[in-house]
């Protein structure tokens, strides 16, 4: 049976009281450090003031890194693909 847990999360100076899996806890601690992080470099970075701009810059920063790795991974598995149908034609011609 999966334990529930009820766990406080800090973003942006704000406290956000959750109940999730054992399993999720250090994921969830992990990813609001990181967004804490980001927000500090926008506000350094580029004068934005405005705590819903530097959250929405933060969700379109990492929104884009997972488009990008799902983008690399269709390149990847279709480069394969060929190889791998390659491999298969030289194959045939031995046997």
């Amino acid at each position: 049976m999966n334990e529930k847990l009820k766990i406080k999360i800090s973003i942006a100076d704000r406290v956000y009281p959750l109940t999730v899996e054992t399993s999720q806890e250090e994921g969830l601690r992990s990813a609001s450090k990181k967004i804490d992080t980001m927000i500090k470099q926008f506000e350094e970075n580029y004068a934005v003031r405005d705590k819903q701009d530097v959250l929405a810059m933060c969700a379109l920063q990492f929104a884009s890194q997972v488009e990008q790795k799902q983008l690399d991974k269709s390149i990847d598995g279709t480069e394969a693909l060929e190889k791998l149908k390659k491999l298969n034609d030289l194959l045939k011609d031995f046997a």
